[in-house]
């Protein structure tokens, strides 16, 4: 598995994904620095509660940190086991007017310069977050396209990551990221399925045969740490792509509504529309690499619980 204590630099922390990352490593054990865009008491409440739960499993953060400027570059020259690049700019990241170009200057945006900065301070290793939206990183039919401009900006980015790490010559992972849910997510499909129901509405399934993989995210993180924790001499350390429930849009639903009603004690009704655009894939799904072991029942069981306490009463 690699080394028993890793130093961990990790950025995008207050993500959704990204604060279970960092919050799985500190619990194995090692040493992670996370860093944060803004000021703690800039974030809005969903981000403030991820940071409150990092620093309560010993994260250290460090504030207005991104890839070009002076505190980054600092961090990188303190030398790390691990640099892992999880922040990438994911604002409207499903809509069609995604802004290419502003991601791939936020994502790059002194990249070069942290790449042979960690060669020249001893880094490890360096590991880049992709995604299933990407091209060539998935399984299932049409795997030449990115889906949205979103999934562009990642395949590019680690395109350019790819060309700084070989220049540097810094051995690279990449850890590509399905549909994850999960405790302190962000309004997604999930949370809009738990706002209908707590108003006693029927939600509406509008791409209900899209097979797409649906991934809990202590799962996700589960495999993330286990990735990171790999020797780079590993064959496994240079790519990693976990699935989850991967099925249709409707029949992930009707898990979803399976698991939550009985646990929440609502009634769960939806409607599956018929679907009549079919401009995406028809599947998209992970690679199915590093299933980790991973306890469903506690997973639902803090899913509610996070529903019942952060989501149900604003819905009402």
């Amino acid at each position: 598995m690699g080394l028993t204590r890793l130093r961990v630099l990790l950025t995008g922390a207050s993500s959704f994904t990204g604060a279970w990352f960092a919050m799985t490593l500190a619990g194995d054990g090692h040493q992670v620095v996370g860093t944060l865009q803004h000021r703690m008491e800039d974030y809005p409440e969903l981000e403030r509660r991820r940071i409150a739960m990092l620093q309560e499993a010993g994260v250290t953060l460090v504030e207005q940190a991104s890839y070009g400027n002076a505190v980054m570059q600092d961090l990188v020259r303190q030398g790390f086991d691990r640099l892992c690049f999880h922040a990438s700019d994911v604002r409207d990241y499903r809509s069609a007017d995604f802004d290419l170009g502003r991601a791939l200057q936020a994502n790059l945006t002194g990249m070069r310069e942290a790449s042979l900065a960690a060669k020249a301070a001893g880094t490890g290793r360096m590991i880049w977050t992709g995604t299933v939206f990407e091209p060539h990183e998935a399984r299932g039919d049409r795997l030449d396209e990115a889906i949205t401009p979103y999934g562009l900006s990642k395949w590019l980015s680690w395109q350019a990551l790819a060309y700084y790490a070989a220049e540097a010559g810094l051995p690279l992972g990449k850890f590509i990221v399905p549909n994850p849910f999960g405790p302190l997510e962000q309004l997604r499909f999930c949370t809009y399925l738990v706002k209908y129901w707590a108003r006693n509405e029927r939600p509406e399934v509008r791409t209900p045969d899209y097979i797409r993989d649906n991934i809990p995210v202590d799962r996700l993180a589960r495999a993330y740490a286990d990735f990171v924790a790999l020797d780079p001499a590993d064959a496994a350390a240079t790519r990693c792509g976990p699935s989850g429930y991967a099925e249709s849009q409707g029949q992930f639903t009707a898990r979803f509504a399976r698991e939550l009603g009985p646990r929440l004690g609502i009634a769960t009704p939806f409607t599956l529309a018929r679907q009549t655009d079919f401009a995406e894939p028809m599947t998209r799904i992970g690679l199915g690499s590093a299933e980790p072991a991973w306890d469903e029942t506690r997973f639902w069981d803090a899913l509610a619980a996070d529903y019942a306490r952060r989501v149900i009463p604003a819905a009402k």
